[in-house]
Parts: structure tokens; C-alpha cells; sequence
């Protein structure tokens, strides 16, 4: 794998960390909600649950997954379950304006913790890795585990980049909104709203 196969993974892995998906969509709702540090951790956790895809497809576990329709569908349900128990989470905080959901902020290893599980427990984001990591690895140097672990790096890094960015943005957007309340219920159920909908999305899907 030579410097060009890098440069080249990295371009087209920001255009996809860039394009509206669960993840991105994910970080904003929680940053307008709960701020840019939520944000961030949300941020990290989401990056984290790469390396545990990565290492999946490099060892060859993904591909077990994809072919048992039993592991495959039992890890979906259970992604799109975490997501609805989200939902639930951000209706309850539905009737509280942003000013107040400010002042009891989660804690960062439980926003990192929530990043890292609705990566991980999300099988499309498996099987998206055992097919876009060996395009840019060099085939029959017997190091192509390794291989994809640097880009799995590589990708991981940009994320966390690129999504912390995003989070400030969206944290700052979401502060101008502390004082209009009413305003700020809406966001919640727009959360709420959010989250449903790639859960559903999931159960739904196909492989």
C-alpha cells in the first residue's frame, strides 16, 4: 500500500463522513441539544466503533456475520432497539426547553459509550467496511490485515475530525436557541423523531 492508496482512501473517506447519514445527523442532534462537548464525545464514540469494524473485517468476522442470516439479523434488531430506547429518551426530554437540558448534561463516558453502540450495533456499517477497505489495500503482500487496520486509522481520524467540527457548529446553533424555549422542545422531538427513523430504517433494511 503506497502513499497514493492512502491519499486517495482519505479523499473519498471525508466525502462519505460528509454525506448526511445516521452518524453526522447523530452528532447534530446532540450537539444543538446538549452542546458541542456532547457533541464531540459523541463524536469519539461514533470514531471508536470504526476500529471495531475494521478489526472485524480484517480478521474475517464480518464476513462470518454477512453470511449467518441469524447473526446478521439478530445484531440489526438489536441496533434498531438501542435506537428506539433513544427515542424514548429524547421524548421524555421533550417537554424541557434546551436551557434546562443544558444544566443536566450526560456525562461524557456515557455520550462516548452511546457513540461507540450505535456504531458497533449497526451491521450495515460492517458489512460498508468489508467492501470499501479492500479497494485501496495492495492484494498478495500478506500483510492486508494490516493494511486495512492503517486505513481503519486513517478513517477514524478524519471522522473524529471532521465530526468534532461539525459539533461546534451545531453546538453553537443549538445555544442561540437557549432562550427560546419553545423552540427548543421542538429540537427535542425532532431528536426523538430522528432516531426513530434510522431505527425503523434498519429493521427494514435488507442486507
Amino acid at each position: 500500500m503506497d502513499l497514493s492508496h492512502v491519499l486517495s482512501f482519505l479523499t473519498v473517506s471525508i466525502l462519505l463522513t460528509l454525506a448526511p447519514g445516521p452518524d453526522i445527523l447523530f452528532v447534530i442532534a446532540q450537539s444543538m441539544s446538549n452542546g458541542r462537548k456532547a457533541g464531540i464525545w459523541t463524536a469519539l464514540g461514533l470514531a471508536s466503533g470504526v476500529i471495531v469494524h475494521t478489526l472485524a473485517a480484517a480478521l474475517g468476522i464480518t464476513a462470518v456475520l454477512y453470511s449467518s442470516a441469524f447473526a446478521f439479523q439478530l445484531m440489526k434488531y438489536a441496533g434498531a432497539a438501542y435506537l428506539l430506547y433513544l427515542a424514548y429518551q429524547a421524548i421524555r426530554e421533550g417537554n424541557s426547553p434546551l436551557a434546562a437540558a443544558a444544566v443536566s448534561k450526560q456525562s461524557g463516558f456515557k455520550l462516548y459509550r452511546t457513540g461507540i453502540l450505535m456504531n458497533v450495533l449497526n451491521p450495515k456499517v460492517s458489512l460498508f467496511f468489508l467492501a470499501f477497505l479492500p479497494q485501496f489495500i495492495t492484494p498478495g503482500t500478506g500483510d492486508e490485515p494490516f493494511q486495512m487496520m492503517v486505513l481503519g486509522i486513517v478513517f477514524m481520524l478524519q471522522a473524529v475530525a471532521l465530526f468534532s467540527l461539525v459539533a461546534v457548529c451545531a453546538g453553537l446553533f443549538g445555544k442561540k436557541l437557549l432562550g427560546k424555549p419553545r423552540l427548543g422542545k421542538y429540537v427535542n422531538y425532532g431528536k426523538a423523531l430522528l432516531y426513530a427513523a434510522i431505527g425503523i430504517r434498519l429493521v427494514l433494511s435488507e442486507k
